[in-house]
């Protein structure tokens, strides 16, 4: 429970167990004090009645408490004008009864409409001057003279502690008026938050499928320049060896076929090592990287080199994936294209983004140049921007002829999730 919570319980308890407390006071001081004060024995019947009365208000308001709802109504208007009229005569039958007059005090700001609380502070006032300067009605022109200066400087006290209320009321409703307002930019901070999740979830659905659908085109192109062509090779020479009647050519052949056999095997291995989820089993995104570079060094005999910057972090398995393609496809672009004796990859985990970076020393060409859809350089290259973009990242080609090339590619770090 928090501190104004507890403050709350406290007033409610006050208010209502304060005011039988209050008016048990004043009963016991005014009736111990009767014959003290004078009071005729008509004045100590009016005085128990309008005790027994004051009771009976207080249970009546207690009981309709728990049905109406807090605060000021006009119901509170007449609770607060009956219990000042009783605390007021009973005052003025004995001074001492103030004790039970003085709850208009706590009482105003929780019956009374912001309007009508100096008024009833003031009445307060009045009651409380009487009973201070010895009792109503004053005796004689000093008595009058003494309620007037004792009216005036409750007055001002009343008027002084009622507006700093007001000012601290003010600065409540302020406060509640922050709070909920604070409330409402965190409530839609969190849908947009909530918003910009499940959108992100949807893009990487969607390059999800639309990475299958670009393997599919890159497994379909790969069969047709590599292991398509040859079978063809080796079904010519196979037809040639059967063909021939010289066994010393035949041989040939065959050995031709043998070694174009093993070729294309070797070309099928490699497209399903490349695969993501087997390039990735083993490791997250560094390792398959480096898996990559080192055996397409070895099978390209081109110097390449690996190397990782910053902070690894486990990647979500779409942004790992759309990585490894983009270099994947670069290195065989470089390798079919370029010329090139060195090349290097370099992975760079940078705060809330990763890049990859392929650089070469070969021919080079002129980006502007080459038509999006071409092969040299083109159809990679359209293909590995579309992966960029589909996971919100982009791709950047740097290169001249003859100075070399250099393939960027740049998305969100999204982490693995868990």
């Amino acid at each position: 429970m928090t501190e104004s919570a507890r403050l709350e319980d406290r007033w409610a308890v006050f208010d209502r167990w304060g005011p039988y407390g209050l008016l048990l006071l004043g009963a016991v001081l005014a009736w111990a004090t009767t014959d003290a004060l004078g009071m005729s024995t008509g004045e100590r019947r009016t005085a128990g009645a309008l005790t027994a009365g004051a009771v009976a208000v207080e249970l009546w308001w207690g009981v309709r408490s728990r049905t109406r709802p807090p605060g000021p109504s006009a119901a509170g208007i007449r609770q607060y004008v009956l219990r000042w009229g009783l605390g007021f005569a009973l005052t003025w039958l004995n001074p001492l009864f103030a004790f039970y007059a003085v709850i208009g005090y706590f009482s105003t700001e929780r019956l009374l409409p912001r309007a009508l609380r100096k008024a009833g502070l003031c009445a307060t006032a009045v009651t409380l001057a009487g009973s201070q300067s010895g009792g109503l009605p004053p005796h004689d022109g000093l008595g009058w003279t003494l309620f007037g200066a004792l009216l005036a400087a409750n007055g001002v006290l009343v008027l002084l502690f009622g507006h700093f209320a007001d000012l601290e009321e003010d600065r409540g409703r302020a406060r509640v008026a922050t709070i909920a307002e604070l409330e409402r930019t965190n409530t839609a901070l969190q849908h947009a938050l909530d918003e910009n999740a499940a959108l992100h979830s949807q893009l990487l659905v969607q390059a999800r499928e639309a990475g299958v659908a670009d393997e599919r085109r890159r497994l379909a192109a790969e069969i047709h320049d590599t292991l398509a062509q040859g079978l063809t090779g080796i079904i010519a020479q196979l037809q040639v060896a059967a063909n021939t009647p010289d066994p010393a050519a035949g041989r040939d052949r065959l050995d031709r076929a043998l070694a174009l056999a093993r070729e294309s095997l070797g070309e099928a291995r490699r497209s399903v090592h490349n695969l993501a989820p087997v390039a990735l089993a083993d490791g997250g995104l560094p390792e398959a990287l480096k898996r990559t570079v080192t055996e397409w060094g070895e099978r390209t005999d081109v110097r390449a080199q690996f190397t990782v910057t910053g902070t690894a972090e486990p990647l979500h398995d779409e942004i790992a994936a759309t990585l490894l393609r983009i270099a994947q496809e670069a290195l065989s672009n470089t390798a079919r294209h370029a010329g090139a004796t060195r090349a290097g990859v370099t992975l760079s985990y940078m705060g809330d983004e990763v890049t990859v970076d392929i650089r070469d020393d070969g021919r080079g060409f002129d980006p502007l140049a080459v038509p999006a859809h071409t092969s040299a350089g083109g159809f990679g290259l359209d293909g590995m921007r579309a992966r960029a973009e589909r996971v919100a990242g982009s791709l950047t080609v740097e290169s001249e002829p003859g100075g070399g090339t250099a393939v960027s590619a740049r998305v969100p770090l999204v982490r693995h999730d868990p």
